[in-house]
């Protein structure tokens, strides 16, 4: 290891004084330069120039784990475990880039019609399934981004409904709205609030809501405050705001 610092930095220090600083002898530095290239030392040349080609691929957004999984698809190097990448990546300088996603789910620039805000920030109700609250976030499954849609029971906190998928179509909406009212079976006049997302107030899913004789509830636009659920005091602990996701 002191020889190869030795050879990384010659062009701004003197052999002489490396080798000194290090303890190291001058003549054994030589000798190791010209020593034959091991069979070990070639493999791991290959599996670097691999490993940075790959990073490089990936737009440095892939860690050890990602490009251990894609050496293995190589027979080469179907056998390096994760440990052998991590370090050789450390080595190189090879870091992750992570960059906070954001991802609009909220597009209120439509033509369909908005429900007034029933709700008005009225968080807390007395009895269950009076009020559902829902929103849509999403989530990195793998490689790949998914859109999940809940619904809480504002009684209880619980979600009682949720989809996920692929895309930001209604149907996800509409879906996790179903699953909901199949396991809960709540009756007529529940109010269900949510922000003014097409997928709320597109067609299918309001005759969804008109068919089990429901109350729809928007937010005011611009204000994701009017879909902020509080979480519930307990045991003393100073209630924060999150999301209905």
């Amino acid at each position: 290891m002191k020889f190869k610092f030795i050879v990384k930095n010659r062009s701004s220090f003197p052999v002489k004084k490396m080798c000194q600083a290090l303890k190291v002898s001058q003549s054994g530095y030589y000798r190791w330069q010209k020593a034959p290239i091991s069979s070990r030392r070639i493999e791991n040349d290959r599996l670097r120039a691999r490993i940075k080609e790959l990073f490089g691929k990936h737009k440095g957004m892939a860690g050890s784990p990602i490009i251990t999984a894609d050496l293995r698809e190589d027979p080469e190097f179907s056998r390096v475990s994760r440990n052998r990448v991590a370090r050789h990546m450390r080595d190189m300088g090879l870091k992750c880039r992570t960059v906070k996603k954001f991802v609009v789910t909220t597009d209120s620039k439509h033509n369909e019609p908005v429900a007034p805000n029933l709700l008005d920030r009225q968080f807390t109700v007395p009895t269950p399934d009076t009020a559902w609250v829902s929103d849509i976030t999403y989530l990195k499954v793998g490689r790949k981004w998914y859109y999940l849609t809940v619904f809480i029971d504002l009684f209880s906190r619980i979600i009682v409904g949720w989809d996920l998928s692929a895309s930001l179509e209604r149907y996800s909406a509409i879906h996790a709205l179903n699953k909901a009212i199949l396991r809960r079976r709540p009756g007529r006049g529940l109010m269900v609030h949510s922000d003014r997302g097409v997928q709320y107030a597109s067609k299918d899913f309001r005759a969804v809501l008109q068919k089990h004789g429901f109350v729809q509830s928007m937010s005011r636009k611009g204000n994701c405050w009017d879909n902020g659920v509080p979480r519930r005091r307990i045991e003393g602990t100073t209630p924060s705001c999150s999301y209905a996701a």
